[in-house]
């Protein structure tokens, strides 16, 4: 169980249920995972296990499926038991550079209950538009981003969006994908004036307690320098690294 949690961990979109718009391309060599937009992050290549001479006909073969579905960019994240062992420096050398300013996260796996939620953070379900909006402007917010003024929500009970209220409003949000070994934490962000209020801590427990009733009480994420601190407290363990690289090939 651990080899597959460290999996999951190191290559979340490999294993994560896909949405109604997301399609995935699983080789032996590479994953590769493509979501609702053009945007590097809803375009991920992954889990690579190639021999040395394979790494620069691999990248023409991703971007030849990428083109050919209109895409401009994509991320690279590169696991620490991806091969060969110097593959960021062969990518890095092919024109890919990192993808400030993150370039580096944490595969972390959480498989006892965390820290109990404050009791004045009320955590939902994103059900309605106006919901899944708030959520978008609150991550647009924590990460420098223009705010949308509309979405498209897309109904999914395997990925779902969760808020945190404070005083009646929302002021944090966290997605989760219930996959079938583990439920993996995405987007989590706070709004600056709500930060040390326990509202990030409040969707790690809401998604826990959802992980626990669909019998897979295991949460995995992978963790910037800002959420490695509190997911460490929480309880998360480090398991792996991975190192995230941009390819705008046709940008």
């Amino acid at each position: 169980m651990e080899d597959v949690l460290l999996e999951v961990a190191e290559n979340a979109n490999t294993y994560t249920p896909l949405g109604p718009s997301d399609e995935r391309i699983v080789d032996d060599r590479f994953v590769l995972w493509m979501g609702r937009g053009d945007e590097p992050g809803w375009n991920v290549a992954q889990r690579f296990r190639l021999r040395t001479d394979e790494v620069e006909s691999l990248r023409d073969e991703i971007l030849g499926i990428l083109r050919a579905r209109g895409r401009t960019a994509c991320t690279w994240e590169v696991g620490s038991s991806a091969t060969p062992h110097d593959l960021v420096d062969r990518l890095l050398a092919l024109g890919l550079v990192d993808d400030e300013p993150t370039p580096l996260a944490v595969g972390m796996v959480l498989t006892e209950p965390p820290a109990q939620a404050p009791v004045d953070v009320e955590v939902r379900r994103a059900e309605s538009p106006a919901e899944h909006l708030a959520a978008a402007r609150i991550a647009a917010v924590a990460f420098g981003m223009p705010e949308p003024t509309a979405v498209r929500p897309e109904h999914d009970p395997n990925n779902l969006v969760y808020l945190a209220y404070v005083d009646g409003e929302p002021v944090a949000r966290g997605s989760a994908a219930f996959g079938e070994h583990a439920v993996t934490l995405f987007g989590g962000s706070t709004l600056p004036e709500a930060r040390g209020r326990g509202a990030y801590r409040a969707l790690v427990a809401a998604r826990w307690e959802d992980a626990v009733a669909r019998g897979t009480p295991v949460l995995v994420t992978q963790a910037g320098p800002m959420s490695l601190p509190i997911l460490s407290q929480l309880g998360f363990r480090e398991v792996c690294e991975i190192r995230i690289l941009l390819d705008e090939f046709d940008r």
